[in-house]
């Protein structure tokens, strides 16, 4: 049996330490005891980049920013969703897992990030929010486990009333914000309804054929509204 090889470490703001393991030729980050994610499942994050991206194929120069890096199969997905001339911000608040994903000695994202169209930030995503009124056309939002904050309290404050309002007003008119959650949680979806979404529950499997699905909150900004 092939052993887990630890490749690296990163501390959170608030201390919580992320660990990088190799198992044979799959990755996996984990908290702790638990997995955040991996190279074996991630088709719930590939649905979550072709809800909002899909749409976007035909609009010239599509803006789109992706919170949280991860393992990079958001990131990927979305560049195959979207045209040419398209611009896919990344906000990456830990170095570390930039370097992972840059590190061409792991099978991660390091292609994508030298995409002309990428423009990676090691930044909070709440950063990039706040300085980006009405930016983007869509926003996907990958940064923990869900509502219920696992890897870093601070991230808890993206998915309360004030940061559901600050990734809203980054949104262009009918801009989508995509959420991505490990189970589901109706008090979020009221959340983001009581700031004047309106929100669909998508359904997707961690990776097709298994029985572990995860959920995706997909909020429109209505069209009419102004910034």
């Amino acid at each position: 049996m092939k052993r887990n090889e630890r490749l690296g470490e990163a501390v959170a703001p608030d201390g919580t330490v992320l660990v990088l393991y190799r198992h044979d030729r799959d990755y996996v980050i984990r908290a702790g005891n638990e997995e955040l994610m991996s190279t074996r499942r991630h088709h719930s994050e590939d649905v979550l980049a072709e809800q909002v991206c899909v749409p976007l194929r035909e609009t010239p120069d599509a803006r789109v920013l992706i919170g949280g890096l991860g393992l990079g199969f958001t990131l990927r997905a979305a560049l195959r969703s979207l045209a040419s001339d398209a611009r896919v911000v990344v906000a990456e608040i830990m170095p570390e897992v930039i370097r992972w994903n840059q590190d061409r000695s792991y099978a991660l994202a390091a292609d994508a990030l030298l995409d002309p169209r990428v423009d990676l930030r090691c930044d909070d995503v709440a950063n990039v929010l706040v300085a980006s009124a009405g930016a983007f056309d869509a926003i996907m939002l990958d940064v923990d486990n869900g509502a219920a904050a696992l890897t870093t309290g601070g991230n808890a404050a993206l998915y309360r009333a004030q940061g559901i309002r600050r990734a809203a007003a980054a949104l262009r008119p009918g801009g989508r914000l995509a959420y991505w959650s490990a189970d589901d949680d109706p008090a979020f979806e009221r959340a983001l309804r009581r700031e004047g979404l309106s929100v669909e529950v998508v359904r997707a499997q961690a990776h097709p054929g298994l029985r572990l699905w995860h959920t995706i909150f997909v909020a429109r900004r209505p069209a009419g509204r102004g910034s």
